[in-house]
């Protein structure tokens, strides 16, 4: 999971102050609470709101589809030193957290049930961004440097132990560091305490713009992915306990619409379109402009599913991933760690034709 850079933290609790209201109390069937004219209430804390490859959560409250589709959401993120997205949401401090799917996987080796209910993307949205000067074109060019990462057993740290791994390294062969996010990676690289670091938009821009870091690899597109990780690799999504899915379908219905929703209108309009309707500290700050936000959303948007179905092969490659890294086994039952049934009924609701192939009850 991703921690949040303090740098942005002031600006992004502005813009999104009045995006959520006092947390109901629980109890409702149709969701953690109800505002006074019934509509569920779901509490969903994202893994860096203000991250391109989180942006869908943010964008379906700026486009008004939670309240279309007739649920109340709560948006909040996780800040640096504060409790994971994830973590929040299996203890029951949120309902659901916008996060990778791959952390189903570990959640099942550590016997707790979570599953995804809706995929926003196919790709990690990362590139591992290596300081100019450090002649790293592949993971096989690790051995020997650090290697930033969001924090040590992020859903990142993951990623780079299991790409130096197909390259035959050891964790002991490099060194990684918790490097936080946005500013912190700047300016790990910047000072040379990282050679490289696996980053997302738009901190990849403002490297490239500073020249400061160049892309080594790419993991921000489907294409990218599959390149480099063996397949369609399912990265953000809707994660919650399977308890409380099972008793708040309604709920999860229509948080799923709503979504669902969002990623059609992402398919049909352009990064402009999309930046033009998120909070402004979101596109524009001390590390990007909103031109520089736009190019970067132009070139990585390949990333985002048009229509929320969990991609057929995606939690294959993804358990292949945690397996190499040493994270789980073989053992795993993948067709508890996701659903596509929600996702169908959001789709057949608004007559959207699906283009995703979905996954089966294997992956």
């Amino acid at each position: 999971m991703f921690k949040r850079s303090a740098v942005i933290a002031a600006s992004l609790a502005l813009a999104t102050l009045g995006t959520a209201t006092a947390c109901s109390s629980s109890g409702s069937s149709g969701g953690s609470g109800s505002s006074g004219s019934g509509t569920p209430t779901v509490r969903l804390m994202v893994g860096g709101i203000d991250k391109q490859i989180y942006l869908p959560y943010q964008l379906a409250q700026n486009l008004g589809f939670y309240k279309k589709y007739g649920v109340n959401v709560q948006l909040s993120t996780e800040t640096d030193g504060g409790i994971g997205a994830e973590d929040a949401m299996a203890s029951g401090q949120v309902d659901m957290a916008g996060a990778w799917y791959n952390h189903t996987i570990d959640f099942q080796v550590k016997g707790k049930a979570v599953e995804d209910i809706v995929q926003l993307s196919g790709a990690p949205g990362e590139r591992v961004m290596c300081a100019n000067g450090t002649n790293v074109h592949s993971a096989a060019d690790f051995k020997g440097k650090t290697i930033g990462v969001t924090d040590i057993g992020s859903g990142t740290d993951t990623l780079i132990k299991f790409l130096a791994a197909q390259k035959g390294l050891k964790t002991s062969d490099f060194h990684r560091l918790a490097a936080g996010a946005g500013a912190t990676v700047v300016a790990a690289l910047q000072n040379h305490k990282a050679d490289c670091a696996i980053t997302t938009q738009p901190t990849v821009a403002a490297l490239e713009k500073k020249n400061i870091a160049y892309s080594a690899i790419d993991l921000a597109t489907t294409d990218g992915a599959s390149a480099s990780l063996g397949g369609m690799w399912p990265a953000a999504g809707v994660l919650a306990r399977t308890d409380w899915v099972n008793s708040h379908k309604d709920a999860a219905q229509r948080v799923v619409d709503a979504l669902v929703a969002t990623m059609h209108w992402i398919n049909t309009h352009s990064a402009a379109d999309i930046a033009n309707n998120l909070p402004s500290a979101f596109v524009s700050n001390a590390l990007v402009t909103k031109d520089d936000y736009i190019t970067a959303l132009t070139q990585d948007k390949g990333q985002f599913l048009p229509d929320g179905l969990m991609p057929a092969g995606g939690p294959k490659t993804s358990l292949a991933t945690e397996i190499l890294a040493g994270n789980a086994t073989s053992s795993v039952n993948l067709g508890t760690t996701f659903t596509n049934d929600f996702v169908i009924a959001a789709n057949k609701l608004e007559g959207f034709t699906t283009t995703t192939t979905p996954a089966g009850a294997n992956g």
